[in-house]
C-alpha cells in the first residue's frame, strides 16, 4: 500500500498532558486515517503540531510497512535421534520405578 495525499484524512483535536497553556488551548495533536488499510495513528507529544504531523506520518509508514511484511514460512522439525533416545531412556526409567513400588506377587 502506497501513502498518497488524497489518501489521508488528517484532522487536529486538542490534547491535554504536560505542555502547558499552548498545548492545551490549541488543536497541535494529529490524527491521520489511511482510507485504502484503514489504519488510524495519532501523535500528541509534542506541542508542535507540525512535529505531530510528522510522528504521526512516520508511524503511519512503520504500520503500512508492517501490513506489506509477509510472515516466513515456517519449516517444520523433527527430534533426531539422540532426543529420541533420551526420551525412551526416560520413559525406561519411570516404568522401572513404578514396577518396583508393585507388592511381591507369593506365587
Amino acid at each position: 500500500m502506497t501513502m498518497n495525499k488524497r489518501d489521508l484524512e488528517i484532522t487536529f483535536f486538542k490534547a491535554g498532558g504536560p505542555g502547558g497553556q499552548h498545548r492545551n488551548k490549541t488543536e497541535t495533536a494529529v490524527r491521520i486515517h489511511h482510507r485504502p488499510s484503514g489504519l488510524t495513528v495519532t501523535a500528541s507529544e509534542q506541542r508542535s503540531r507540525q512535529a505531530n504531523i510528522e510522528k504521526a506520518l512516520e508511524r503511519l509508514a512503520e504500520k503500512l510497512a508492517a501490513l506489506r511484511r509477509k510472515p516466513r514460512r515456517r519449516i517444520p522439525t523433527r527430534p533426531g535421534k539422540a532426543a529420541k533416545e533420551r526420551r525412551l531412556a526416560a520413559k525406561r526409567l519411570r516404568s522401572e520405578r513404578k514396577r518396583r513400588r508393585r507388592p511381591v506377587d507369593p506365587d
